[in-house]
């Protein structure tokens, strides 16, 4: 491979400079910074890597990531180009303390060059000076701090020292250091260990040979790559079919949006690039011309809003991945529910914040079934935003659901499902929901709320009460996925300050159910999705966190009708043991909520078991074998350690973090790796308060649970485990009792942040995922793995 035209550069770059280069110097030596020099072509000024299929693949694998999203440390984002040339800021995207709700900075959307960015507080990390090799090297903040890894590794094995990471060093929510080139040597004297990939093994020679020299080169791009002439054709039929011109197809495509803006939206027949659907001021078959609003139903400011289908250039990453197939059956519903159906729509809704922000008053001409049948066509997805949206960083706002949770839905053929439309019309101005005021403060806020929930669940209670001399609730009311669809039953994981959601029901007995109609699930969509701002105020989170109180106790109690009235009272207690809040309190009446008898005969002492039970066997023909391990090459032997793992609880599970990897490396050489979950899940007497959850931990109630693949984003611990290890791993977990009996497992078994192997471990878990999954497969994020 060619070498570094400037040997002399790097020599000094990897012994460590120590002198401090003031902007005037760099002038002076490099000429003035251009912010608009990656706004035009960039020229190679030497040999080039192709950032496509060479540069890119590597910071995929090494650097994305951390680097990606909102929480990508010092705002870099280097998942796509135009992040790299965006460079860097110091403050946070996430702030729990704002009382002014912060300027949106995200990338596609609210600036369009570098010059932009630049005005907005960005500063580069590539060179904006002289376009020559050594100046694309000395100018570099991205260059100089790979080099800085290269220099100082760190330690290959045991835990990264003290010394130089510290615990805080290493959280989620430590202080941002964003050294800007000027100030670069100051930072490589005060923090020589913390070169990129930051807590990380160093990037193999080869690797970083290849970074350096496109970033020498001038960090060109690769040309886009066209669509292929079947994918252009499936984009014009899908953009044709959201962009018809009648109030009807506008208020479908409209309410369509709202759901699918935050997805990543590819096409079956032709797999391979993604898309996400954008609000544009220019019809199809023109280039699009974004509109950028801070949610997305915000006024566009133009006469006539354009649904466009725009590429994605970004790798996906699990902590915000979240495909949805299109495809011609899928293109048939829509349209047998929106866009053919007989409808009456005269006149389109506006966007003032109080309309728009309620969609039972925004989309009231589309009919109630035809949009919950939408949420439910893939209700993994329409809930995934809630887990996966800007909404769940942080244990604040997570600390609203229990850890370990399943929920299912009402059948939109059912009793209660028929009258939605009619108990909307007659409640609609009680399902106000926060983000039509965003001056609104916390507290104060849900006072308001509370009385319009208050009022909404009294008339829901009235429309109860007519319906009960027809039928009760009874187990022919929850859907069953019409048969087919294996998102008719979900289970969703809290991992502190993030969470997942996967296909199914999974272990015997969750902490809590939500069962979830219509008028629940979409106003969970515009809490959680649509009319969450992440770039908001502390009111608006303090809001948003009180509201969902609401509607995480009204999916209980919806699903505690169906126990015998007597039963209710004594699981909503069990659920909110500790005496919560006098807030909480007074929505935790099971009698009030729902006076009547359930439709269920209950033959057994614990109906709750039974009723769980009865759940799974309703929902069994939509059950994916993966929840059970069955036909995926798991031999005897790994299915009862497997089982062993899942009889865990009590002091041994709660040692364990809440989630780890575990690759399960085939005695038959022939055979592909196998990657499996542990999630411990984590007790508590309740998750009603905001404040003070380690108070609230039952850890001799945890439980740990094995699944195959991918339970979440971010895993804690990395194990690699042999098959024929496996029974004495499970054993070993089984048997901890202490943090030393924690660090004694991961000595044996766990690939450390130190370890050599790391990289071609997570390689090698990533090529399992990919192989497994290929629609669902993503980039993990290693920022919460832990230091042991």
């Amino acid at each position: 491979m060619k070498q570094l035209s400037s040997l002399a550069l790097l020599a000094l770059v990897l012994a460590g400079c120590t002198t401090v280069i003031t902007a005037h110097q760099l002038d002076e030596k490099l000429g003035p910074a251009d912010p608009g020099r990656y706004d035009a072509p960039v020229l190679p000024v030497a040999p080039a890597p192709d950032y496509r299929t060479q540069v890119r693949p590597i910071l995929d694998r090494r650097c994305v990531s951390c680097h990606a999203c909102y929480d990508s440390p010092c705002q870099l984002n280097l998942s796509r180009y135009d992040g790299i040339t965006r460079g860097a800021r110091p403050d946070s995207v996430y702030s729990s303390t704002r009382l002014l709700a912060a300027e949106p900075t995200r990338l596609g959307l609210d600036a369009h060059s570098n010059e932009a960015w630049r005005e907005k507080g960005f500063f580069p990390v590539l060179n904006e000076r002289s376009p020559s090799p050594e100046a694309n090297l000395e100018a570099s903040v991205l260059y100089r701090i790979l080099g800085m890894k290269q220099q100082n590794p760190g330690p290959r094995s045991g835990p990264l020292p003290a010394e130089d990471f510290s615990d805080e060093d290493l959280s989620l929510d430590r202080s941002q250091m964003c050294p800007r080139i000027e100030s670069f040597d100051s930072y490589m004297r005060q923090h020589p260990q913390w070169g990129m990939p930051y807590g990380l093994p160093a990037l193999s020679a080869a690797e970083h040979e290849t970074l350096s020299r496109w970033i020498e080169a001038g960090a060109p791009p690769s040309a886009p790559a066209p669509l292929a002439p079947a994918v252009a054709r499936d984009v014009a039929a899908w953009e044709a079919l959201l962009n018809g011109d009648s109030p009807q197809a506008q208020l479908a495509a409209r309410y369509i949006f709202e759901h699918w803006y935050i997805g990543h939206l590819y096409f079956e027949e032709h797999p391979g690039p993604l898309f996400e659907l954008v609000r544009s001021r220019t019809a199809p078959g023109q280039p699009i011309d974004v509109i950028a609003t801070r949610r997305p139903y915000d006024d566009p400011e133009v006469a006539r809003v354009y649904y466009r289908l725009r590429p994605l250039e970004a790798a996906p990453v699990a902590k915000t991945f979240m495909p949805l197939p299109l495809g011609p059956a899928r293109m048939a519903r829509l349209r047998q529910w929106f866009f053919d159906a007989p409808l009456q729509v005269q006149r389109l809704p506006g966007y003032d914040p109080k309309t728009a922000s309620n969609p039972f008053a925004t989309f009231h001409d589309l009919p109630v079934d035809a949009r919950y049948r939408f949420m439910l066509d893939d209700a993994r997805f329409t809930l995934m935003g809630f887990m996966k949206g800007p909404v769940c960083r942080g244990q604040v706002a997570l600390n609203v659901i229990n850890d370990h949770f399943w929920v299912i839905f009402l059948s939109p053929e059912g009793e209660l499902a028929r009258h939605t439309a009619a108990l909307l019309e007659a409640t609609q101005p009680n399902l106000r929901m926060p983000a039509e005021d965003d001056r609104s403060m916390g507290i104060l806020a849900w006072h308001r709320y509370a009385r319009g929930e208050r009022e909404y669940l009294k008339a829901k209670a009235g429309f109860a009460a007519k319906l009960q001399g027809k039928t009760a609730p009874r187990l022919a009311d929850l859907w069953d996925g019409d048969g087919h669809n294996p998102t008719a039953g979900l289970t969703v994981f809290r991992h502190f300050d993030s969470a997942s959601v996967i296909r199914g029901l999974a272990g015997d007995r969750p902490q809590t159910t939500l069962l979830l109609g219509y008028p629940l699930f979409e106003r969970m969509h515009y809490l959680l999705v649509a009319g969450f701002d992440v770039y908001g105020n502390v009111g608006h989170q303090l809001s948003t966190r009180l509201y969902m109180d609401f509607l995480r106790m009204e999916g209980e109690q919806n699903f505690l009708t169906f126990l015998p009235l007597k039963e209710r009272q004594k699981v909503l207690d069990q659920w909110y043991r500790g005496k919560p809040d006098l807030r909480i309190r007074e929505f935790a009446d099971a009698a009030r909520y729902y006076p009547g008898e359930t439709g269920i005969r209950y033959r057994s002492s614990d109906p709750l078991d039974e009723f769980y039970r009865s759940i799974q066997q309703r929902l069994k023909p939509v059950r994916e074998a993966r929840l059970d391990f069955q036909g995926l090459g798991y031999s005897a032997t790994d299915l009862a350690a497997l089982q062993n793992l899942n009889r865990v609880s009590g002091l041994p599970a709660s040692r364990m973090p809440e989630l780890s990897l575990v690759a399960l490396e085939p005695t038959d050489r022939r055979k592909p790796l196998q990657v499996f979950s542990l999630v411990r899940n984590s007790a508590h007497s309740n998750v009603a308060e905001l404040f003070r959850e380690e108070s609230r931990r039952l850890p001799a109630e945890d439980r740990l649970l094995a699944l195959d693949g991918f339970a979440g984003a971010y895993p804690n611990l990395i194990f690699r485990v042999s098959e024929a290890e496996l029974p004495d791993f499970a054993k070993q977990v089984a048997a901890l009792e202490s943090e030393a009996d924690l660090v004694a497992l991961v000595e044996r078994y766990g690939v450390r942040r130190t370890n050599p192997r790391f990289w071609p471990v997570s390689d090698a878990i990533h090529a399992a995922w990919q192989r497994k999954s290929p629609r669902e497969a993503a980039i993990l994020d290693y920022s919460r793995l832990d230091n042991l």
